[in-house]
């Protein structure tokens, strides 16, 4: 296995690599956003979307989930109730100032942006998932926590961007402790999908190295959504929010927001 570091992470500009929110103005500011990167990830890689939308006057919020930003092995002490406690947290807040939140996650991201989904479902306005996360083909949380006690570390599966020379800034190791608490969380999400009924709009990359479409189909499939939409992106990877298709993420995302703001 090749040496890992942590260097993508200490070249993210300065103040990136934690919480970041900014209040809205004008009539959008009391719609709030909250954005959720990815495992092994971080807010980097949602923070061009989040400033996007704050551009147009929205509430936005970036949380840095637990077990982030640091190195590695930090992500092998989290526990995954974690992920979806950080997000309350930052929905909760929102929720003292806004009459309408939209919660946005990618990958890993959007799996636990589906497990929040559930206890929100009465107050969220709409759920929007980029390459959501739900599972891993053959790969079960009991095998993940046995190869966990031989391999604390594997190779990174971070960065999958089409545009040359971007990163999420993530890390640059896989950590396998983390893995099998993601594997656990996602479990119960996948099992509890039929509860989600908020309003969904999900983007799927066509060339996605990171994860198969059956992650996407099974989430079209599971939420019980009564409104739910799914946008092809045919110019992007995994990370889509980084690449090429980000501005067709950003306005389409956009449409979404207004349309059920009014409502």
């Amino acid at each position: 296995m090749r040496i890992v570091n942590s260097m993508a992470v200490e070249t993210a500009p300065p103040g990136w690599m934690q919480d970041w929110s900014a209040q809205g103005s004008g009539k959008n500011a009391r719609t709030g956003i909250v954005l959720v990167h990815g495992f092994t990830g971080s807010p980097p890689s949602m923070r061009p979307w989040a400033e996007f939308l704050h551009g147009k006057g929205y509430t936005v919020s970036v949380p840095l989930l637990p077990g982030h930003g640091t190195v590695p092995a930090d992500l092998n002490r989290v526990k995954w109730r974690e992920w979806p406690e950080k997000v309350q947290r930052e929905l909760d807040t929102l929720y003292k100032t806004c009459d309408r939140v939209f919660l946005c996650g990618l990958s890993m991201g959007g799996g636990t942006s589906l497990n929040v989904a559930v206890e929100n479902n009465a107050r969220l306005t709409g759920l929007i998932l980029v390459n959501p996360m739900i599972h891993v083909k053959f790969m079960p949380h009991q095998l993940a926590y046995l190869i966990s006690h031989f391999q604390k570390l594997r190779s990174s599966v971070g960065d999958d961007i089409k545009r040359p020379g971007i990163t999420e800034h993530g890390y640059d190791a896989l950590p396998t402790r983390g893995v099998h608490e993601l594997l656990k969380m996602l479990k119960i999400t996948r099992r509890n999908l039929n509860k989600v009924t908020v309003p969904l709009q999900l983007f799927h990359s066509v060339e996605d190295h990171t994860l198969p479409v059956s992650n996407t189909e099974i989430i079209m499939a599971g939420v019980a959504s009564t409104n739910k939409s799914r946008i092809e992106l045919v110019n992007s990877y995994h990370v889509a929010t980084l690449d090429y298709d980000q501005e067709l993420i950003f306005q389409n995302s956009l449409t979404f927001i207004e349309t059920l703001s009014k409502a």
